[in-house]
């Protein structure tokens, strides 16, 4: 914490605020040297993963749940008395539970959400709204947070919402140009503050927060939000806003982003602007988002100016508590009073990451070694059991079956199962519908881009798989992880390679020559990224070459395709709106925008196939450029899955080691 310069009028305002309120803020003369220690504590991402279980699966799973979390929320309480909780957003969106309580049998204006509830078993102290808040629109949003929204399709009504502020502070009315939540608040806490010479007694602690929501919302929820809404950037918000937050004296701020790091030069639209909030003046403390990891960690090591086992940004203590309901967040605060302001020992302070399950130490006799999970807290389940009940019984709807096992275990290597049925459902669509908006373009040849949505990021259980035999509502939801709605883009064959070029940004760059192991997946692109095109259309990926230079041998029903050859491409409308910054797809050229949901235009797709065999799929479209290696080139994915490989047709793979936490290494020989 600093001394904080306002502008003149924010000055004078602090001035006549300050006259009222100091000699209330500390009953007595508080002197310098003393200290307390107080505990930020994080959720972030937890994607209504109220309880543990995994819905696709019909399974308990311990390595996920909010009801986890909570556990870990009581023991940290226990060991730091003086506390505030927060959360980064993301939170109403993300699982079966959600979607039956948003799509399926919407929660009323008297009921409060899930999450929710469990959320305010616990207590927090604020929160804001990720992207993923805006994906069921404004008047679910508007609703669920119980905040009146003067937008297009938002309520009037202050219906049941969370027990605790929402904040965020740079999306706006396009009525009338307010923010739709309130951009800050300040909430207060009695700590405990020990003077120097050793007593103590217990004081307020004001705490102001600010929130933000990524930039890009405008253009991957546009369907929800254009013409409704306006937004800013994250900067740009803070500076608007912090004066009139200052104004209140606060004794720290707490910037609550749902966002990551990213040191690239500041644009408004930036995606994840945690780097640059830290370093306005005026904000003390960071939560961050958004990014599905942890922050203390070592994705982040080596960043400018950051701290990643410390856990400080610009020399800012942040965190960034995971995803799912696997982790907490936790900054251990240490404050001291100088010059009559709290401000925060660096040297005492520092941020962690604790998850709910630790690492096993390695397989033991029996076979791997179960993780060691925290227990459930037992006040959450019984909050959403009624709702939880019905959502898995929605899910075991029947829809048909299937002859072909539809797996992602493997689909970064070639194995498109699971990813066939949506593109063939995808494309079937835009070939039906079209011709009815646009005639003109009937006679162009339709494609289809899909990517699998799990495979491993969340662990050894987050992989698609559908078993052969019954097909159910449930399995449409394991195949399509997202509520997003079907769009389709007209590209031309340049635009198309250049669509796949930046999928291919999946893999690492492959030295032929290179002894010992060289990993195939890397870092840059997530597995949702990774976008695979069928529709009679075949190609290939040279991993040996840079970036840029990838696909090679594009051909449409067997001849090269042409740069200026025109293609209509179904995909979501996510992507198709600028989401993962692919180029050549900012909204610009989307010539069908379905009201429909893709998961749902799966479902009835499945329902009217009935049985689903490999004649109904497309034939995967691409494979690797053989090259034969010096060295093994390896892959993680979970452990036992080889013969799903093989019955793939990926032959070239094999597990070479268990990790012992349900994960393999597996080799996989690039020259077949």
């Amino acid at each position: 914490m600093r001394l904080r310069l306002l502008p003149l009028a924010a000055l004078a305002a602090a001035v006549l605020a300050g006259c009222a309120s100091q000699s209330t803020r500390h009953p007595a003369a508080l002197p310098d040297g003393s200290r307390a220690r107080v505990a930020i504590l994080e959720t972030t991402d937890v994607h209504s993963n109220v309880l543990s279980y995994d819905y696709y699966k019909q399974r308990e799973d311990d390595s996920v749940g909010y009801e986890r979390v909570a556990t870990l929320i009581r023991r940290a309480r226990a060991q730091y008395p003086d506390n505030f909780l927060f959360d980064s957003g993301d939170t109403i969106q993300g699982s079966v539970l959600a979607d039956y309580q948003a799509l399926v049998k919407p929660v009323g204006c008297d009921q409060e959400l899930g999450i929710y509830q469990a959320m305010d078993a616990m207590g927090y102290d604020g929160g804001t709204a990720g992207n993923h808040e805006f994906n069921y629109g404004l008047g679910f949003l508007s609703q669920v947070t119980g905040t009146p929204m003067n937008v297009d399709g938002g309520h009037s009504d202050r219906c049941v919402g969370p027990r605790f502020p929402l904040v965020l502070s740079n999306v706006f009315s396009a009525r009338d140009g307010a923010p739709i939540f309130k951009p800050w608040t300040v909430v207060q806490k009695d700590i405990t503050v020990t003077a120097p010479d050793g007593s103590t007694r217990k004081l307020p602690l004001k705490v102001g927060i600010i929130g933000f929501t990524p930039p890009p919302i405008l253009e991957w929820d546009k369907q929800n939000l254009a013409g409704k809404v306006t937004v800013t950037g994250v900067v740009e918000a803070a500076q608007k806003y912090l004066p009139a937050l200052e104004a209140q004296h606060p004794d720290l701020v707490v910037a609550v982003l749902h966002g990551g790091l990213d040191t690239a030069p500041y644009t408004p639209a930036m995606e994840n602007g945690g780097w640059y909030l830290a370093g306005i003046p005026g904000i003390d403390v960071v939560l961050l988002g958004h990014s599905h990891t942890e922050f203390p960690g070592p994705h982040y090591k080596g960043m400018k100016d950051v701290d990643a086992e410390r856990g400080f940004v610009r020399g800012k203590p942040a965190v960034m508590g995971g995803f799912f309901g696997k982790d907490l967040g936790v900054i251990d605060l240490a404050l001291q009073r100088k010059d009559g302001h709290w401000v925060i020992d660096d040297s005492q302070t520092h941020s962690e990451v604790r998850p709910i399950c630790d690492k096993p130490g390695g397989p033991n006799k029996s076979g791997p070694q179960k993780m060691a999970c925290v227990p459930a807290d037992p006040a959450i389940a019984p909050l959403v059991q009624q709702a939880h009940e019905a959502a898995i019984a929605y899910v075991n709807t029947p829809i048909g079956e299937t002859r072909v096992h539809l797996s992602s275990y493997f689909a970064d290597e070639g194995n498109m199962t699971a990813l066939a049925p949506i593109n063939a459902a995808m494309r079937d669509y835009v070939q039906s519908e079209l011709p009815k908006t646009h005639p003109e373009l009937a006679s162009l040849p339709v494609l289809s881009a899909a990517a699998a949505f799990r495979t491993g990021f969340g662990g050894p259980d987050d992989y698609t798989d559908v078993a052969v035999g019954p097909l159910t509502l449930r399995s449409a939801a394991d195949l399509y992880f997202y509520p997003n709605t079907l769009a389709a883009v007209k590209v031309d064959g340049a635009g198309l390679k250049a669509w796949l070029e930046k999928s291919a940004e999946r893999f690492n760059r492959i030295d032929p020559t290179k002894e010992g192991e060289q990993p195939l997946i890397g870092d840059r692109l997530p597995g949702f990224n990774f976008d695979q095109i069928q529709g009679e259309l075949s190609y290939q990926i040279d991993v040996t070459r840079p970036e840029g230079e990838r696909i090679v041998k594009l051909t449409y029903k067997g001849k090269p395709v042409k740069p200026a050859q025109a293609f209509i491409v179904a995909t979501n409308n996510y992507r198709a709106s600028g989401g993962g910054s692919f180029p050549g797809l900012d909204g610009s050229n989307i010539v069908l925008a379905a009201p429909d949901g893709a998961r749902e235009i799966l479902a009835r797709w499945l329902q009217k196939k009935q049985t689903l065999t490999a004649k109904d799929l497309p034939a995967a479209s691409w494979h690797f450029v053989p090259v034969k290696t010096r060295g093994e080139v390896v892959l993680k994915a979970a452990s036992g899955k080889q013969d799903v490989a093989r019955e793939a047709g990926l032959k070239n793979i094999r597990q070479v080691k268990d990790n012992g936490d349900g994960t393999a290494v597996y080799a996989i020989d690039l020259s077949h």
